[in-house]
């Protein structure tokens, strides 16, 4: 493996980690957009979710007596019904459409959360209607990699604080995304390599979520916010870009 190779993937690691340790979610965000300069699809997909993984475990310690884990259950369960089935649609359904469809979400409510004023508390369908939003993140979850944005973006509607819009970012997406690399371990979709870039980029991604973390707790409720929106504008751009690009 030559040097750039290297350098990139510890890169791709370290920034990865950081925003997964900020905000919960994000390593696709970051990595694979440096990852996929050195490395095929094939391997940077798989290495995103042990990654996605390593990170949200190692933060989890610190964090999880804020957590209020009467909300994240809901969301559980419907994106574990829901994984299953997005990984069946593969076969059959266009991620390309699945990505654009999202990004343009994405990118609608995202930039209307960030220039509403007033603060949300919406209640709307209470406990099923957290479930049917975490079942829709588990379909694209398990068809496109893209389990964070419909329950973020939820979270951001309810008007929940910092601590339970975070419990449910990384809870949900630790699931969904360690449910989605079983699944695709188990279906031979793995290669034995990505094992051994797993092993280099961990020091990277353990080092990066404990630096996101440390900035996590220094935010208060509002500037959290304004991460979380402006994290999901990005993720919503560049789903739009690479999507119009594709087709």
């Amino acid at each position: 493996m030559e040097t750039l190779t290297y350098a990139l993937l510890l890169l791709g690691a370290l920034a990865g980690g950081f925003v997964s340790g900020l905000a919960g979610f994000g390593t696709a965000l970051m990595a694979l957009g440096i990852w996929l300069y050195v490395l095929p699809p094939s391997l940077a997909v798989p290495l995103v979710l042990i990654c996605s993984v390593i990170a949200q475990t190692s933060t989890l310690p610190s964090m999880w007596k804020s957590f209020d884990l009467s909300l994240v259950w809901p969301f559980l369960i419907g994106g574990l019904i829901g994984v299953p089935l997005g990984t069946m649609m593969i076969a059959s359904a266009d991620p390309k459409v699945f990505k654009l469809s999202v990004g343009v979400l994405i990118l609608i409510f995202s930039s209307a959360l960030y220039l509403n004023k007033r603060p949300l508390a919406i209640k709307f369908g209470g406990r099923i209607a957290d479930g049917a939003i975490g079942f829709a993140g588990g379909i694209l979850g398990g068809l496109a990699g893209l389990s964070g944005p419909l329950p973020i973006l939820w979270a951001n509607i309810r008007g929940w604080n910092k601590h339970e819009r975070r419990g449910i970012f990384q809870l949900f997406n630790f699931t969904v995304l360690a449910t989605a690399l079983v699944l695709q371990t188990a279906s031979g979709l793995v290669e034995l390599k990505v094992i051994w870039l797993a092993l280099i980029a961990f020091p990277g991604t353990l080092i990066g979520a404990w630096a996101g973390a440390r900035v996590y707790h220094a935010l208060n409720d509002k500037h959290f916010g304004d991460v979380v929106l402006g994290l999901l504008f990005v993720s919503g751009v560049t789903l739009v870009w690479n999507s119009v690009g594709a087709l």
